[in-house]
């Protein structure tokens, strides 16, 4: 099993530690440098976010194609505001465009505030992942069928639907830990992307999405987000992460924000602040930002030399992880960081580990 690296592209040169509100106001010169430095590091894809306040992904990724030869790049993407046949040819047109380098990460989304900010108004939560399940159903559809195809359901309905732009390669990543999001990744889900949790958490994660695919004849890849935290001792690598937390303890303090209490509205998140509450586990795995913020999106990581990091990375790998999501709290020193004291490490003990069975059962 081969591994691949995912990087970050957020708009601009921030994190949690500049700032206690989230910034996504849009620096080019920042996204220049950071597709290129995510190439010249190793990175296979890049992660373009999305957000009812946040630049347009797709867009932002036709830039950062243009001015790269090799990164790929993987589009979030959320259902319900376009038509699926429409993004269906927008997302093949951008793959053409870019030589084939475009994976679309579908985020269906949880937080009611947020959607409706895009106008998604009065759609319960399992509503959204059935109306995810029927999108997803009719994009595929958009980029295989040879003749034209009628659909009607629940949530659209098509007549002679057909788009003569088909992707080379176009895979489907996808997220969500409750029931409803299982059922959907087992369906479609080409890659299924979890955050960083224990080794526990993730084996039964791991475990219940191949489960669901096999149900449908598919052998799902599985990505791991991770916030890594290097230095050249371990001593040091826990002190910045300590000095990381105090950062953005501050920031939210001074934002007004809470540190404490948080009541997220996903599965994933409720599960991911439960493990925060114990501080450190499984030796490396961090969740101090996670406990400060309500573990809301990738907010979790493992701390210690890159050599001690790799290692960590490695037993993930084990149960089935072949894909590292991988962001930092600098993000563009970081991403070189990563680049250059990372990414050859994990590279050198995967394929140190090549011909060894995975170890979790289907």
């Amino acid at each position: 099993m081969s591994v691949k690296f995912i990087g970050y592209i957020g708009f601009n040169n921030t994190s949690e530690v500049h700032s206690g509100v989230r910034q996504r106001a849009l620096d080019i010169d920042y996204v220049n440098a950071a597709a290129k430095a995510q190439e010249a590091g190793g990175f296979d894809r890049v992660l373009i976010p999305f957000g009812s306040n946040s630049p347009e992904s797709q867009l932002v990724a036709a830039h950062a194609a243009a001015i790269t030869t090799r990164l790929g790049f993987l589009v979030a993407h959320r259902p319900g505001f376009t038509q699926p046949t429409l993004a269906a040819r927008q997302l093949a047109t951008l793959d053409q465009l870019s030589g084939g380098r475009v994976a679309v990460h579908i985020i269906t989304g949880g937080a009611d505030d947020e959607m409706a900010r895009d106008g998604d108004v009065g759609v319960s939560k399992a509503e959204r992942y059935a109306r995810t399940n029927e999108y997803l159903d009719i994009l595929r559809q958009e980029w295989t069928a040879a003749e034209p195809f009628d659909h009607k359901g629940r949530w659209y309905e098509a007549r002679g639907a057909h788009s003569l732009i088909k992707p080379q390669n176009l895979p489907v990543f996808f997220g969500g830990s409750s029931p409803e999001a299982i059922e959907v990744a087992g369906r479609h889900a080409d890659v299924y992307a979890l955050w960083g949790e224990t080794i526990e958490q993730v084996e039964d994660a791991v475990r219940q999405v191949r489960r669901s695919a096999q149900r449908f004849g598919r052998d799902p890849g599985f990505s791991l987000s991770l916030r890594p935290v290097i230095a050249d001792t371990e001593e040091a690598a826990w002190k910045k992460a300590d000095d990381i937390v105090e950062r953005v303890r501050a920031n939210r303090e001074a934002a007004g924000l809470p540190t404490s209490g948080h009541r997220p509205a996903n599965a994933g998140s409720l599960r991911l602040l439960e493990t925060a509450q114990a501080g450190r586990r499984d030796t490396r795995l961090w969740t101090g930002v996670a406990a400060l913020t309500g573990a809301q999106g990738n907010s979790t990581g493992l701390v210690g030399t890159p050599e001690q990091v790799a290692a960590g990375m490695l037993d993930y790998y084990d149960i089935g992880i072949d894909h590292f999501l991988i962001r930092g709290f600098e993000p563009l020193d970081d991403a070189v960081d990563y680049g250059r004291e990372l990414i050859p490490l994990v590279r050198a003990k995967v394929a140190e580990r090549e011909g060894r069975p995975i170890a979790l059962a289907g």
